[in-house]
């Protein structure tokens, strides 16, 4: 797959580097601090993006100057009638000389390229991304690409969170607790959702969850999404006129197989998605056509898609966010399991060939329209098949819209919790769960890879399939520690000291009596046979050593190695005073720390 790369950037010179202040670390109250600027950014941003889009939309659609648009009602038919079809050609080019003149990064659907920037670059994400992807992506979902606004508005709040980390010249972990504050702040005000965009950001961009990481992504979610509302109003991105559960009513048998069922065909459908998109983008990648080219035939595609849907059914469907037909499905106005599965299959093949052919917009809203869409034709066939099960379509669209946007993402808890802050529909939660999780199950059966990283593992630069808190870094350090140890004193020769270690097992530390002044590791060492007479241990042993506590975590001894660009931690049984060598009761190394993480995951 040729996946087209951000231009390489030229190196700081020597001198410039030597001069650069290093980078520090800020306490956590200050980060809470830097947090909430970066949500105040955010929620501003999703505003003036959700009316850049309404801009667009209003003059590529019906040619007038508006800044006012409901995406949740169908509008009226376009102005250009048949010649709706060379909108998002147009939109189109537009947004493919924006990407490749400015920020090549800002194609796609973007949260590929900011989980590569955690893991690969430092945390580091430009800042012309933010104006970049905010215009290209408006554009696209503007003139009728088969795009959402979430992958932009993460990209964009994450693009704020790292810059801003970067002016302030923080260390690495600080600079993507930001970046991904950003982006969670970011989805949090896109869809009035504050604690969907705390899961998102922790499921899918945190390397680490912990107190110094959820905390600011915390303020920064709440801090947008009061912006956001304070300026848009409080209510949720969808309106469930709801009465499939009965408020209270315990959830039938039948209710649970077919949503069960759901899951499966929602994994299905997230399997199919992810591959879809793959094939799609590798062939617009591999055609060998001029970028500009190859978005005139997507998107002249998408418009004829577009189009044949209004001639067929009366609505545009398949273009834009496509809320709209979310909303009616939702309102019991789509009943007819046919058009839904003709939804369903048009709004997948229309959004892979948008981002395919160069659109710049996200994922998580198609995957919404294909999961109420698919589970709405789910619970229509129900109802058909069992009459007196109480089987209502509109149940079934709201779970298929989880299942969906979970199977296709990994992001489970982000799903099921999105979707409740977006239906505010509490009774669902049951058969929400358990269509999640199979979805998840059978989309990973199928394949380990998700809408997310499958890009990034093709490019070659693949990133962990577990994300979450290492569990490994929780053990204490006399639970990792080799205990393997022989204490000598730094002035014996080398000769002797064979005489009283295994070579390849022991580990010895040398003193100077009172004092601990190194280690030696004979295995790694390139003595000299012939100078052994002449060697001593203190000549051959390192000093690049930490002293730990045998109580303290393995977290705890990592970061302090690698601060002080360590290779080796001596464990005393307490840290009190100057630790002698009788304190010694274990030697930490690279070794144990990979034996850790191997037991961690494979034991």
């Amino acid at each position: 797959m040729s996946v087209e790369s951000p231009p390489i950037r030229p190196a700081a010179s020597t001198a410039s580097e030597a001069e650069a202040p290093p980078d520090r670390e800020v306490k956590l109250r200050t980060m809470l601090v830097l947090a909430l600027i970066v949500g105040i950014v955010a929620g501003v941003g999703a505003i003036v993006f959700k009316y850049l889009i309404a801009f667009i939309y209003n003059l590529a659609f019906y040619g007038v100057l508006s800044i006012h648009l409901d995406p949740n009602s169908y509008g009226p038919e376009s102005s250009w009638r048949a010649g709706i079809i060379f909108v998002p050609v147009i939109g189109g080019l537009v947004v493919v000389w924006l990407v490749r003149k400015f920020a090549p990064e800002a194609k796609g659907h973007g949260v590929p390229e900011v989980m590569f920037a955690i893991y690969h670059q430092n945390g580091n994400v430009r800042g012309i991304v933010a104006a970049v992807k905010s215009l290209a992506s408006a554009i696209s979902i503007g003139t009728g690409a088969s795009v959402g606004r979430e992958g932009p508005i993460i990209q964009i709040g994450s693009s704020f969170g790292s810059t801003f980390a970067r002016r302030l010249r923080l260390v690495r972990h600080q600079k993507i607790t930001l970046l991904s504050a950003g982006a969670g702040a970011g989805i949090a005000a896109t869809f009035n959702t504050p604690l969907g965009g705390v899961l998102f950001a922790s499921e899918v961009l945190l390397p680490e969850v912990s107190t110094r990481t959820f905390l600011p992504v915390v303020v920064a979610t709440a801090t947008s999404t009061y912006v956001y509302r304070a300026a848009m109003g409080v209510e949720s991105a969808f309106v469930v006129p709801f009465d499939g559960l009965v408020e209270g009513q315990a959830v039938n048998g039948a209710e649970l197989v077919l949503a069960a069922l759901t899951g499966v065909l929602m994994g299905v459908a997230a399997w199919a998605f992810v591959k879809l998109l793959q094939k799609t983008e590798d062939f617009f990648d591999n055609s060998n056509v001029n970028p500009y080219v190859q978005n005139v035939l997507g998107m002249l595609a998408v418009g004829c898609l577009g189009y044949g849907f209004f001639l067929f059914a009366g609505h545009y469907h398949v273009m834009s966010v496509g809320y709209s037909t979310i909303q009616d499905v939702l309102n019991g106005g789509i009943t007819t399991a046919l058009l839904l599965l003709l939804l369903f299959f048009g709004k997948l093949v229309a959004t892979c060939v948008s981002l395919g052919a160069g659109a710049s917009g996200g994922i998580f809203s198609p995957s919404l329209f294909m999961g109420a869409t698919l589970g709405g034709a789910i619970g229509v066939i129900g109802h058909t098949l069992l009459p007196g099960a109480h089987i209502a379509p509109e149940t079934f669209a709201i779970i298929g819209m989880g299942a969906m946007v979970g199977g296709a993402t990994s992001a489970a808890m982000t799903a099921i919790v999105m979707i409740f802050e977006m239906t505010r529909d509490y009774e669902i939660i049951l058969p929400l769960v358990l269509a999640v999780a199979i979805a998840i199950g059978v989309r990973r059966a199928m394949t380990t890879a998700d809408i997310y990283t499958i890009k990034l593992r093709n490019r070659g630069r693949p990133i962990p399939t577990d994300r979450t808190t290492n569990m490994f870094l929780v053990q204490q350090a006399s639970e990792t520690m080799v205990r393997d140890v022989v204490v000598l004193p730094g002035t014996m020769t080398v000769t002797e000291a064979l005489k009283q270690v295994d070579v390849h097992k022991t580990r010895v530390i040398t003193t100077d009596g009172t004092r601990i002044t190194g280690f030696v590791r004979f295995g790694t060492i390139p003595y000299e046979a012939d100078r052994f007479a002449r060697q001593t241990l203190n000549e051959i042993g390192s000093q690049e050593f930490i002293i730990a506590s045998a109580a303290h975590t393995l977290n705890t001894v990592v970061t302090r190695m690698n601060r002080r660009n360590r290779s080796y931690a001596i464990v005393v049984r307490e840290l009190r005073g100057l630790p002698r060598p009788e304190d010694i009761v274990g030697v930490i190394g690279r070794e144990e720390i990979a034996n850790a993480v191997v037991r961690n995951h494979y034991g």
